[in-house]
């Protein structure tokens, strides 16, 4: 598994606050914000870790706590997906873990995947595939999943970014101080995000084609994104 054992790292969540999405301090220098291409390292560096847990492991993983602080990043901005507490083999033919029923859940369990265990009792794979999408929507817009500027207003980071889109308001969800975004890539990488945190988990991709569509969005031509989306 991909736990990082790192004798140097940092916690992508520093990167929740705009002025956070930064590379660390060294020698009095300051911080600089991490550029669309760093983001974007590392939004598929976290996949790969996802799609290797989902579809290479035997049995197959769930990490069921997927968030940036679970993200550790090296000195080269690698990503290492870490903290495996709660993570459980997928069972049976219908892929979902089945807790027992005295298992509580804590506060720390709260995550992406928490609706989804109250309304079922169970987990799937795409319960991580949700918190990867979430995850994309932080890198793009360096706020956290529960940002003030959002939870005033009664939404979250997915309904606040469904809400933007919708009004063709793009310019209001990237974070202002990342440098080098383009308006196709980065429409993409939305686009993707919606499909991981589309609220029917049938709906979502695998980490598998979800790999495969940031792939594409990092190969020389964005648009091959759309074209192969749309066939």
């Amino acid at each position: 598994m991909l736990v990082a054992a790192l004798d140097r790292t940092y916690r992508a969540t520093h990167f929740h606050k705009p002025v956070h999405m930064s590379s660390s301090k060294e020698h009095g220098q300051e911080e600089q914000p991490l550029n669309w291409n760093a983001r974007l390292k590392i939004a598929i560096g976290s996949a790969r870790g996802l799609a290797y847990l989902h579809h290479d492991c035997s049995p197959a993983i769930v990490h069921r706590n997927i968030k940036s602080s679970n993200i550790l990043l090296d000195a080269s901005l690698e990503p290492h997906v870490s903290d495996f507490g709660l993570a459980k083999f997928l069972v049976d033919d219908e892929s979902h873990v089945r807790e027992d029923a005295t298992e509580k859940i804590t506060k720390r369990e709260k995550t992406a995947f928490y609706d989804e265990y109250l309304h079922s009792g169970q987990v799937t794979a795409k319960s991580d595939v949700y918190s990867f999408g979430v995850l994309l929507l932080e890198l793009v817009t360096g706020k956290r999943p529960t940002d003030a500027s959002f939870v005033m207003k009664g939404l979250h980071i997915v309904g606040w970014m469904n809400t933007l889109m919708g009004e063709n308001r793009l310019e209001e969800i990237v974070d202002r101080n990342c440098d080098n975004m383009d308006v196709e890539s980065v429409e993409a990488i939305l686009d993707i995000a919606s499909m991981c945190t589309s609220a029917e988990p049938e709906k979502r991709p695998t980490m598998k084609r979800v790999l495969q569509m940031l792939e594409e969005v990092m190969s020389p031509c964005p648009s091959d994104f759309y074209e192969s989306h749309s066939e």
